[in-house]
């Protein structure tokens, strides 16, 4: 099976402005539908409570035919028209959709952040894991987050095998950013938030990129966009991530970035397993 994860920054933006740089996103997007994945997973929609309008159906129905749609949007207390995930996955694919909540401090329970498939044999979940935010100032509510997550991913692994996919917004290790020295205390490359991750990988989880390349460096899946120059030099962050249960690592065939062109941000990634 094929998958494919992208952190769009506004799914709106994306099908609907005329801008540059929605653009350049109509035009990873026209590539994304050319790989023919299964299920492809979108963060950071920041759609409306009510989700999707008529327009963004009509034009994902006419970019991507044959897949239905999963998605789930922030709502009260939280902030309206961010964060949100959405699943795209092919209408002949058996699923129930699961939209949990984690026990996640603040309103991040209501952010939209987690939509999970389950298959037959296996979780497909994805998440956009909250930011440490300027200053740090929520740091400690995602460690808790960081904590909550990783229960939750054991309790499905517990049932069937997991393939967990999305914008962590954490830099494991120095080789996934290109200037780690800078960043000791930057949102994203905290020892906090370093040792979340690795607490979750310990859980009995693989990075699936590391599984497949080894230490290879310079392989990033997001520049910063106030950096005019940031993707042209690789100045870049992986943070974008497909995980799985250990027991099913050795199924794993590819774990790539996909070439996002001249767009800075994000970069979409994908995974090929055999399931």
């Amino acid at each position: 099976m094929k998958f494919i994860s992208w952190n769009i920054d506004s799914l709106n933006a994306a099908l609907t402005s005329d801008s540059p740089r929605a653009q350049l996103s109509q035009a990873v997007l026209t590539h994304l539908a050319s790989l023919d994945a299964d299920v492809i997973a979108l963060q950071e929609t920041k759609l409306s409570a009510k989700g999707p309008t008529k327009k963004h159906l009509e034009i994902l129905a006419e970019r991507f035919p044959g897949y239905a749609i999963a998605w789930r949007s922030s709502v009260e207390p939280a902030r309206k028209g961010y964060a949100g995930t959405m699943f795209l996955y092919k209408e002949d694919l058996t699923v129930t959709i699961e939209t949990p909540e984690i026990g996640a401090p603040s309103t991040m329970d209501s952010e939209g952040r987690i939509i999970t498939l389950e298959f037959d044999n296996f979780y497909l979940t994805q998440v956009y894991t909250p930011n440490a935010g300027d200053g740090l100032k929520r740091l400690a509510e995602r460690q808790i987050w960081d904590e909550k997550y990783r229960d939750y991913l054991l309790a499905l692994d517990a049932k069937k095998p997991v393939i967990a996919t999305g914008d962590y917004n954490v830099a494991h290790f120095e080789i996934d950013l290109a200037h780690p020295n800078n960043n000791r205390n930057s949102p994203g490359f905290t020892d906090e938030e370093r040792q979340g991750f690795t607490n979750l990988l310990s859980a009995g989880f693989t990075d699936t990129f590391r599984h497949v390349h080894g230490q290879v460096p310079n392989v990033y899946s997001w520049w910063a966009q106030r950096s005019k120059t940031s993707k042209i030099n690789n100045a870049g962050w992986r943070i974008d991530y497909f995980i799985t249960s250990e027991r099913i690592a050795d199924k794993i065939s590819a774990s790539e970035m996909i070439d996002s062109g001249a767009r800075q941000d994000h970069t979409p990634i994908l995974l090929e397993i055999d399931l």
